[in-house]
């Protein structure tokens, strides 16, 4: 990336030339250039008429003007076309001032010129010569010794090269700030996008999890059971076939409305969740084709409609632990009882297996990714999971979901 110098300390990376306070700067300075031009012409033809440098000087004049407009084409950086443009002007400027020492206050937009352009030292170095040929053009002019005119022009450099120099390093600090903002916003948008990334993957995993990975245990233990009584219970077999058959067809309902949006299919199919649940039930006595019986109960009415997000992570949840309750539990009657009440809404799963000691679930004792899935789930939705369980004595899964509260009618 190609650099200019900024402030004398270093070089910093080339924005758009000039912008902002720069900009209106060189706006300035280009109109006073000719503004002090066309006067130092003007001073010239009113008092030496018809002398034979008259044309010289006009000509010369005409020259630098086109000289100076061709300057901002050439852009701001020392490249070797406006090194050669900038001694050109420079060159053209003292001949003018030695034919008629007026011109020489053109010398003011000419110290911008050199400092926009030149490295720090060369600037510095070019503002001192044009001053040093200002003052001598000055006493040229005089009819004796005037201090002013030895101290005026240096005080004018210096005002000028340090207002210059104080906004350039203004624009320098203020596009380190733009800088580092759009920076910071970057890798703000990036760590958004990775934890965005993140959290659907882990939704995904628990929605595979409780759907499609579920319905493919269920389907593998049929297919085993069928296996094995294939050739003593022929019609037990094609019964196991169908049941597996019915699962796929579930889950590939399933997999379609991933899909979709996501949503689970009990719940697109129309209903609320009340209608899931007890089809959900249904579905998997169905299934369990007399080892398992599920009940439904709903208690209660909701005073608002669930969102849809509450609904979706109740029934997966629900549908989680009853794929524990058959795989793990051992249990020939599970209820699920949804209780709608006035601050929060209840799922409980109910099983009279073989029960478990909820602690080994911390430490990682029980397989599966069932129950940190619906943790993660109810997480998000500001709710609890608890687990009530003892060996012997079956299991009680309670999910706890908070409700906004409807707001009241002031009458």
């Amino acid at each position: 990336m190609e650099q200019r110098y900024a402030d004398g300390l270093r070089p910093v990376p080339e924005r758009s030339n000039d912008d902002g306070d720069t900009r209106s700067l060189a706006l300035l300075m280009h109109a006073a250039f000719f503004l002090l031009l066309g006067a130092s012409l003007a001073r010239f033809l009113l008092r030496h008429p018809g002398e034979a440098r008259t044309p010289w000087i006009i000509g010369l004049s005409v020259a630098l003007a086109v000289l100076y407009v061709v300057g901002p084409v050439l852009g701001s950086r020392p490249t070797a076309r406006s090194l050669v443009w900038l001694g050109g002007l420079v060159v053209v400027w003292m001949v003018v001032v030695v034919l008629a020492p007026s011109f020489a206050w053109c010398a003011v937009p000419l110290f911008y010129t050199g400092l926009r352009i030149l490295p720090p030292r060369a600037a510095y170095a070019l503002v001192a010569l044009l001053t040093l040929f200002v003052v001598a053009a000055q006493l040229r002019l005089a009819h004796g010794f005037d201090p002013n005119l030895v101290l005026a022009p240096p005080a004018v450099a210096a005002v000028a090269t340090a207002v210059f120099v104080h906004m350039r390093r203004q624009a320098v600090r203020q596009g380190k700030l733009i800088d580092d903002l759009l920076r910071t916003r970057r890798e703000l948008a990036a760590t958004e996008r990775r934890e965005g990334t993140l959290a659907e993957r882990q939704r995904l995993s628990m929605e595979i999890h409780d759907t499609l990975a579920q319905g493919l245990s269920s389907q593998q233990m049929l297919l085993q059971a069928a296996d094995r009584t294939w050739d003593s219970d022929p019609a037990a077999a094609r019964r196991h076939i169908r049941t597996a058959e019915g699962i796929a067809e579930r889950n590939l309902a399933e997999a379609r409305r991933f899909v979709h949006d996501l949503a689970p299919a009990d719940l697109a199919e129309g209903g609320g969740l009340d209608a899931a649940l007890h089809a959900l039930a249904a579905r998997e006595t169905a299934q369990a084709q007399g080892r398992l019986t599920v009940r439904c109960h709903i208690e209660g009415a909701p005073h608002t409609v669930l969102p849809d997000r509450t609904q979706s992570a109740l029934l997966r949840i629900a549908q989680g632990a009853l794929a524990n309750v058959t795989e793990h539990a051992g249990a020939t009657e599970a209820a699920l009882t949804l209780t709608h009440l006035d601050d929060r809404t209840v799922l409980d799963i109910a099983d009279n297996g073989h029960g478990f000691t909820p602690t080994a679930t911390a430490s990682g004792g029980v397989r599966g990714h069932g129950l940190p899935a619906m943790r993660a789930r109810l997480r998000q939705l500001g709710g609890t999971l608890t687990i009530e369980s003892a060996p012997g004595e079956g299991t009680v899964v309670t999910a706890t979901v908070p409700v906004a509260p409807t707001p009241q009618d002031p009458a």
